[in-house]
């Protein structure tokens, strides 16, 4: 598949809401919560589609970088299931570094689930180092977070 990337807007809820869903069944964010994030100017989102298919959600990831605090954080990232494994989830952490950079960012955070080690491969081979871990930071599954970090 040919993947490309735009920026994530308030209309692309719904699409956004279906996968977030069904990729985090038990811990998914609520519908206002994507809704505000995509509304507000301290995110970044970004809506990735096949440019067969630009319809259609592949994948979505989001940053919180406020203009020059001097970090980001990588609030949440998905690919669909037809997606997986082609290095979209790359494409995205990629391009959401290159905006933290933009807004002045001189080190990313994120969370990652402790039982997810296909996603800790990749934050891995991109430079993230697990700083800390949130004991049972997923509810209800009562899963650990690994908090990593990287330097722009």
């Amino acid at each position: 598949m040919d993947f490309e990337l735009r920026v994530a807007t308030p209309d692309d809820v719904d699409a956004i809401m279906q996968l977030e869903t069904s990729t985090f069944a038990t811990d998914a964010w609520s519908a206002e919560s994507m809704s505000s994030e995509l509304a507000s100017e301290h995110t970044y989102y970004l809506f990735a589609f096949d440019s067969r298919t630009p319809e259609v959600l592949a994948g979505y990831g989001g940053l919180l970088a406020p203009e020059d605090s001097g970090e980001g954080d990588i609030q949440t990232l998905a690919v669909a299931p037809s997606a997986r494994r082609q290095g979209l989830g790359r494409s995205l952490v990629t391009a959401l570094l290159a905006e933290a950079s933009a807004r002045g960012a001189e080190e990313v955070f994120l969370e990652v689930r402790a039982d997810n080690p296909t996603a800790r491969a990749l934050y891995d081979s991109l430079g993230f180092e697990q700083i800390a871990v949130r004991a049972k930071y997923y509810q209800p599954d009562g899963v650990d977070a690994q908090v990593m970090r990287v330097t722009l």
